[in-house]
C-alpha cells in the first residue's frame, strides 16, 4: 500500500492505517467467533478519512473533516446467522461485538441458503487496479477551488441570479475482509468530486442547473471553471420552459439519464428481484432483452474506474463478462445467497455491479438529434414510477422539444410513460458520448415512440 512520503501537514492527508493492522483485527474477530462455537464467520474492517467544503454566494457554508472506522462480523451456527457492527476497535469492543452476533444467531431461524461464499469462487489473485490516489488538499485550497467554481457560474451571465453553492470533497479509505475458510484481503481507494448548482431567472421564471465531476485521482477531475460554466449553461437553457400537449414521440435520454434507465434492467436481473419473483425479466435468461446490436459488458478491473473492484463484498473474484451479448441476456447479477436461492452460482456482484459498459454507438449527441428528427430530449426525471414486477414505467420529466433535428425550446411538467420490456427492446440508437461517472458507463439512448403526457 502506497502512503504519503511527507509528514502530515495542513495540505497533506493523514496516512491510512497499515493494511496488516486491519488484517489483524479481522483475524481476531474470526478467532473469537470460532472460540464461541461458530461453524463459519466473515468479518470486514474499514477506515476512511476526508475533507468536504461547500460555499454559497462566495461564503463558506460548511467545512468538515471526517474520519470514520468500523468493523462488522457475521457468524453462522450451521444455517443460523447473526451479525453485529461497531466503530470501537478496542479489544473488549471486539469481544462484545462477536458475542452480540453469536447471541443473535441463536435466535434466528435456519436458512438453507445462508453461508459464506463457495470457496472455489474466492479471489486468489488480487490485482492492483490503481484505485488509491490521495489528494493533498488543504481547507484553504478547497475553499478557493469551490469559490472559483461558483464564481465562474455566477459570472457567466447576468441571468444567473442565485446559487445553491459549489462543493468539493475528497476521501481516502482502506477496507479489509476475511472469512473463516481462508480468504483474507483488502485494498485502499480514493474518491474526489466537485459540484455546482445555480439558479437562472428571467421574466419566464427561475430554473436550476447543476453539474459535477468525480474521479479516483484529483488530476482527472474537470477544471473548476468548466464545472461552473456547465452548471450555468444548464440553468440558462431551461429558461422559458413550456408544457407540451399529450402525444406519441421518440425520446432521447442524455447520458446521465440513460444510465439510470439501464439501471432498471440491472434491478430486474438482480438476484433479490428474481428469487422473490418480482421482476418483469424473470425466466428471460438466454432471451433477447435489448436490440441485437447492443451489448452490456461488465469490466470490474478497469484501472482507476469508480466501480472497479478486485473482489466483491463476499471475497468472490470479479471478472469481465457479457451481461447482455448482442441483445441476449447472458447472466444475472447475483451474490451467494441469491445464487443459492436460484440454484445457480455467485456472479461476483455482492455489493453491486462493477463498470457496466454499453456498446458505444457511431454517432455523437448532435447526430442522434438528427436521427430522431422530431421528438423529446429528456434531461431530468422525477418521481419513482417504475414497477420492476410489471415493467410499467411512468416518470415526470423535463428537457427539450426537437424538430428537424434541432432543439426548438425547453419543456417541463410532462410525463413520459411506456413498458420497460418494450422500451429496452426497441432502443433505436446509442451515442458515443459516454458518461464515465458511475457504475454504468453509457452514452445517450434514443428510444422508440413513447407516450408523452402534458396539457
Amino acid at each position: 500500500m502506497k502512503l504519503p512520503e511527507t509528514a502530515p501537514t495542513a495540505a497533506t492527508p493523514p496516512a491510512l492505517p497499515e493494511q496488516h493492522e486491519l488484517a489483524e483485527l479481522v483475524a481476531q474477530l474470526l478467532s473469537e467467533a470460532q472460540q464461541r462455537g461458530a461453524s463459519a464467520a466473515e468479518a470486514a474492517v474499514s477506515y476512511n478519512h476526508g475533507l468536504s467544503v461547500s460555499v454559497r454566494m462566495g461564503e463558506v457554508e460548511t467545512l468538515e473533516h471526517h474520519r470514520s472506522r468500523g468493523l462488522g462480523i457475521t457468524v453462522y451456527f450451521g444455517q443460523r446467522k447473526g451479525s453485529a457492527n461497531t466503530s470501537d476497535w478496542k479489544p473488549q469492543a471486539l469481544l462484545d461485538t462477536v458475542a452480540a452476533a453469536c447471541d443473535i444467531a441463536r435466535y434466528t431461524e435456519p436458512d438453507p441458503c445462508a453461508g459464506l461464499a463457495d470457496p472455489e469462487r474466492l479471489a486468489r489473485q488480487i490485482p492492483d487496479l490503481d484505485l488509491y490516489h490521495p489528494w493533498s488538499l488543504s481547507p484553504e485550497q478547497a475553499i478557493e477551488q469551490a469559490r472559483a467554481c461558483e464564481d465562474a457560474a455566477r459570472a457567466h451571465d447576468d441571468r444567473i441570479r442565485n446559487s445553491e453553492g459549489a462543493s468539493i470533497a475528497t476521501s481516502s479509505g482502506l477496507m479489509y475482509y476475511g472469512t473463516s475458510h481462508g480468504f483474507s484481503a483488502g485494498y485502499p481507494s480514493s474518491r474526489h468530486s466537485l459540484s455546482c448548482s445555480v439558479i437562472a431567472q428571467d421574466d419566464s421564471g427561475m430554473q436550476r442547473g447543476n453539474w459535477y465531476t468525480v474521479a479516483r485521482a484529483a488530476t482527472e477531475l474537470q477544471d473548476e471553471a468548466e464545472v461552473g460554466l456547465a452548471a450555468a449553461s444548464r440553468a440558462l437553457r431551461r429558461l422559458g420552459s413550456r408544457r407540451l400537449g399529450t402525444r406519441q414521440a421518440p425520446v432521447l435520454l442524455v447520458p446521465e439519464i440513460a444510465r439510470g434507465f439501464l439501471s432498471h434492467l440491472i434491478g430486474a436481473v438482480s438476484g433479490s428481484a428474481l428469487y422473490r419473483k418480482a421482476s418483469f425479466l424473470r425466466d428471460q435468461l438466454g432471451q433477447p432483452v435489448l436490440p441485437d446490436w447492443l451489448s452490456l459488458r461488465e469490466e470490474p478491473h478497469l484501472p482507476r474506474a469508480l466501480a472497479s473492484a478486485p473482489f466483491d463484498a463476499e471475497g468472490v473474484a470479479t471478472a469481465a463478462r457479457d451481461l447482455v451479448g448482442n441483445g441476449i441476456l447472458q447472466g444475472y447479477v447475483l451474490n451467494s445467497y441469491a445464487a443459492r436461492r436460484l440454484g445457480m452460482a455467485s456472479t461476483g456482484n455482492a455489493g453491486g455491479i462493477h463498470n457496466l459498459l454499453a456498446t458505444p454507438g457511431a454517432q455523437d449527441f448532435d447526430g442522434l438529434l438528427r436521427q430522431m428528427d422530431t421528438g423529446l430530449v429528456v434531461t431530468h426525471l422525477m418521481g419513482q414510477g417504475v414497477n420492476l414486477l410489471t415493467g410499467d414505467y411512468s416518470r415526470g420529466a423535463s428537457g427539450f422539444w426537437v424538430e428537424r433535428g434541432e432543439v426548438q425550446y425547453p419543456v417541463e411538467e410532462i410525463t413520459i410513460a411506456g413498458d420497460l420490456r418494450q422500451m429496452l427492446r426497441t432502443i433505436v440508437a446509442h451515442g458515443n458520448d459516454i458518461d464515465t461517472r458511475g457504475a454504468i458507463r453509457c452514452g445517450s439512448l434514443l428510444l422508440d415512440t413513447m407516450t408523452i403526457a402534458g396539457e
